[in-house]
């Protein structure tokens, strides 16, 4: 499900699997379209959209939750003028010391912030009838805490619901484990599940545990670390077999809400994947058909709209 509505999982075509149009970081009570002028977003993040469109790719996950600077409009705009396929998603980030989470989320259960969820899926995104292709949520490091864990469920339950996918931010092992854990708790396969950011976490068996258990396996930080690190741990991770686990992309852009010209002195290309990544990959003698693994059928099969119950 894209921000102009769903599209047949073929057309989704090469995809960046997790990167940002627009952040806003001031926090969950003070952010709001008041913050900024959508016509500027689109005008500053129009070229480096158009340069992923220029280098063969059709999808784009928009990664950016609820109170961060989640735009539906904005993003269906920048689809509409450059051809991507734009996703973007429903869920509530409490990494950060929950500073991004509405002050509801503290006070209502897991099911009833599903129903929230849900209702987005259903029914469009506050009024704009644009829908939500996945589910973002984001915990912090280590064990999980209450409101962490009553994220993880409401996911579980939206994803039961709706067949939307999760993509959990985490970046630290204990974190990474717990969330998978409480998804298989729910009844919901691991394939349902993306661990984000997981090219941060050092140990490389905790990658190949998540792999091994079936979950979504994302290195989304090219361009932010030295390519020789990520063709490393891709090459290692599919020459143990784990090709069709692997999701590949930057955390790059974005629009800095409150910064002076949106920040434009520190946005980061969406290109480094296509520039670098790939002729380092190809030296390493990957061959062709694994790469459209990896960046093809990977993400068609990561984010194609169904219900993945454990069996």
């Amino acid at each position: 499900m894209t921000v102009c509505g769903p599209i047949a999982p073929e057309a989704f075509g090469k995809v960046l699997a997790h990167e940002h149009i627009m952040c806003d970081f001031i926090g969950a009570e003070k952010t709001g379209r008041h913050r900024y002028d959508p016509e500027q977003v689109i005008a500053t993040m129009l070229p480096y959209l158009k340069a992923v469109r220029e280098r063969g790719f059709a999808g784009f996950v928009d990664a950016t939750p609820s109170y961060i600077g989640r735009d539906p409009q904005v993003l269906r705009r920048l689809s509409e003028l450059t051809g991507l396929h734009i996703l973007t998603n429903t869920g509530y980030y409490g990494a950060a010391n929950d500073k991004f989470l509405p002050p509801h989320a503290f006070t209502e259960t897991a099911d009833q912030l599903a129903a929230r969820w849900v209702s987005e899926w259903r029914n469009g995104i506050d009024g704009t009838g644009i829908k939500p292709g996945f589910i973002k949520i984001g915990v912090d490091p280590g064990p999980l805490s209450d409101i962490d864990r009553k994220l993880v469920q409401a996911a579980a339950r939206t994803h039961r619901q709706t067949g939307l996918t999760i993509a959990c931010h985490t970046g630290e092992a204990q974190a990474a484990l717990g969330v998978l854990e409480v998804v298989k708790g729910e009844g919901v396969d691991p394939s349902a599940l993306i661990i984000v950011h997981a090219d941060s976490i050092p140990d490389v068996a905790v990658h190949e545990r998540l792999a091994e258990e079936g979950a979504w396996v994302e290195y989304d930080a090219i361009g932010a670390k030295p390519i020789s690190e990520h063709v490393r741990l891709i090459t290692h991770m599919v020459r143990l077999g784990f090709a069709d686990r692997l999701l590949l992309s930057h955390d790059a852009g974005w629009y800095w809400v409150g910064e002076p010209e949106g920040g434009k002195a520190k946005i980061r290309p969406y290109t480094t994947l296509a520039d670098e990544l790939l002729p380092a990959l190809k030296s390493a003698g990957m061959d062709e058909g694994t790469l459209h693994r990896l960046l093809v059928d990977n993400p068609r099969r990561a984010f194609t709209v169904r219900v993945r119950l454990r069996r």
